[in-house]
């Protein structure tokens, strides 16, 4: 099952800009079709861009398993979840976890599709009991979940506090996060055709404290566009810390790179992503490379 070759599928532009991070929930099970898509929308959908393969399961969706949320903490953060998605991921493996951030994103867009309300979690879980629950070996861990279920009509006070703090709503503006050539090059959206709709669509994705780490800079006289990461300072080490979170701007990145990827596939655009390893030269500070995406004619 192809989320971009599904008929009955909303457009991804429109999944996109609906999805919200919902912390409260209608506390009953999700409905057996919607269930069964996800789950097979989940078994069918394993690999990201970088090739590795995280392994995701759906926990406590049905009534007679309810009991399964027991212990699985998000410590107040989330109400009435039917249950939750749970991944994880080998250690110390290159790419890792920015396959697991654009693997989940793809789950969590499907989820929208068919009227599930979705939440990332990167820090607020407990991570020795949801490890646990998915049965991750030794050598993997699990860096995020999501929670999911049916949304309810009225949101708590809590998720609204939750939502100002993050500053979700508020998104940096298309020049801070797009250049052409260099960092210091202007990208206008008017000059790049239909290439402004994927870029808008990376500018809606969700990140950690809504930091939106990415930046990307498009070649000059062709449809090529490099992917950086821009790191906000200490905010991985100190979470690594005191929380002991993964290192979730790497999610981030998969994050919007499945935007950016799934948005190109919906409107006709095919392209290819390798590790190139661009000459750009004064990289801002915490910046580095990760991965570009050149548009194919074949």
């Amino acid at each position: 099952m192809d989320f971009n070759n599904m008929d009955t599928a909303p457009p991804v532009t429109e999944t996109i800009t609906r999805r919200f991070s919902c912390r409260t929930y209608i506390d009953k099970p999700i409905p057996d079709k919607e269930r069964t898509l996800l789950e097979v929308f989940i078994s069918e959908n394993k690999t990201g861009p970088f090739n590795t393969t995280p392994k995701f399961q759906l926990i406590a969706a049905k009534t007679e398993d309810h009991e399964a949320l027991k212990g699985l903490g998000t410590y107040g953060f989330i109400k009435g979840a039917s249950g939750f998605i749970i991944g994880s991921t080998v250690k110390n493996l290159d790419y890792n976890l920015e396959d697991y951030g654009y693997v989940m994103e793809r789950i969590i867009l499907f989820a929208t599709s068919i009227g599930l309300g979705t939440c990332w979690l990167g820090g607020s879980f407990n991570k020795s009991t949801f490890s646990q629950k998915i049965l991750a070996k030794q050598d993997e861990f699990v860096p995020a979940v999501a929670a999911i279920g049916n949304i309810a009509s009225k949101r708590r006070f809590f998720d609204k506090a939750i939502r100002w703090s993050a500053k979700a709503t508020k998104r940096k503006h298309w020049n801070k996060l797009y250049f052409q050539e260099t960092f210091d090059g202007i990208l206008l959206p008017e000059t790049i055709d239909s290439f402004s709709v994927p870029l808008d669509m990376v500018r809606l994705a969700p990140s950690a404290s809504n930091r939106q780490p990415w930046r990307i800079i498009k070649e000059k006289d062709q449809n090529v566009f490099h992917f950086f990461l821009q790191r906000t300072k200490n905010y991985y080490e100190r979470n690594k810390k005191m929380f002991k979170m993964a290192d979730l701007q790497r999610v981030d990145m998969g994050i919007a790179i499945c935007h950016f990827d799934m948005t190109c596939k919906e409107i006709g655009i095919e392209g290819k992503w390798t590790v190139e390893g661009p000459e750009i030269k004064n990289l801002p500070e915490l910046t580095n490379y990760l991965v570009t995406w050149s548009e194919t004619t074949e």
